[in-house]
């Protein structure tokens, strides 16, 4: 199921008001570099800190709302910068704790489907606890009810930081079932492409600490999860048009750093 012309013009107003709000408020940081300056050029300084301050927000400002727009055919809503509640109970922090400990030390290994077994059976055990998760990068819900919960990260993540990650995941889990303990909740890691095509994403770094079948999408698996199959070549394709289309607007930009 390719995208429809629907959600490619949504995909591509997306993708160029974001570029021009971009261009309007982007102030390359004033920074003294006469040998960089020197060898390469202003306007070339100023492309490398367009695309250094882009790569910082890309997420939350194209990526996010991309995900969006190209969810609204296969999912009942989807939004992002949601909050999956306050509340959790002592029985769910218990379990997600030993969770974690074991992990650590490679006593057991991830398996989501139990994990979420194991919350959901102390989800109302205990004193609720007011605490403040991570806020969710794109929530899905689908016509029958279900929910995945999506954690958007860099083409890169330090594997150190899947620790912080996992407890993440496990953590919205608690807090929806707190709420609904009969719904039916996924939390995932999401990676928008593989740095390392045409090789296989390098997931040995992460494998003890993350079920990889059920809390990582990379690349194509997490856009075509979302817009069906073909999904992510259709929207390559628009990135493409959409850069063809501002070509004169983008060489305008930055011509004003070549005087």
């Amino acid at each position: 199921m390719a995208l429809s012309d629907i959600q490619k013009k949504d995909i591509e107003n997306v993708l160029k008001t974001s570029l021009r709000k971009k261009f309007t408020n982007h102030n390359p940081e004033p920074a003294y570099m006469p040998f960089h300056t020197r060898l390469l050029g202003k306007d070339r300084l100023a492309l490398y800190s367009f695309i250094h301050s882009l790569n910082t927000n890309f997420g939350t400002t194209i990526f996010e709302p991309v995900a969006v727009a190209l969810s609204k055919k296969s999912f009942k809503s989807g939004s992002s910068q949601t909050i999956a509640g306050e509340y959790i109970s002592e029985g769910a922090l218990f379990v997600i704790q030993e969770i974690m400990d074991k992990l650590a030390i490679a006593e057991s290994m991830p398996d989501k489907e139990n994990e979420i077994k194991r919350i959901r059976a102390v989800c109302k055990e205990g004193r609720p606890r007011k605490i403040k998760p991570t806020k969710i990068d794109l929530e899905l819900e689908t016509e029958s009810g279900e929910f995945f919960l999506i954690d958007l990260k860099t083409a890169k993540p330090n594997a150190g930081g899947f620790k912080g990650f996992k407890r993440t995941l496990l953590e919205w889990v608690g807090v929806k079932l707190f709420q609904n303990p009969e719904v039916e909740i996924n939390t995932l890691i999401a990676i928008p492409y593989n740095p390392y095509e045409p090789q296989p994403y390098n997931r040995w770094t992460i494998r003890g600490m993350l079920d990889l079948d059920k809390e990582l999408k990379v690349g194509k698996e997490f856009w075509d999860f979302l817009g069906g199959e073909n999904a992510y070549e259709d929207l390559l394709d628009c990135f493409e048009k959409v850069g063809l289309e501002l070509k004169e607007e983008i060489d305008i930009y930055f011509a004003n750093f070549s005087k």
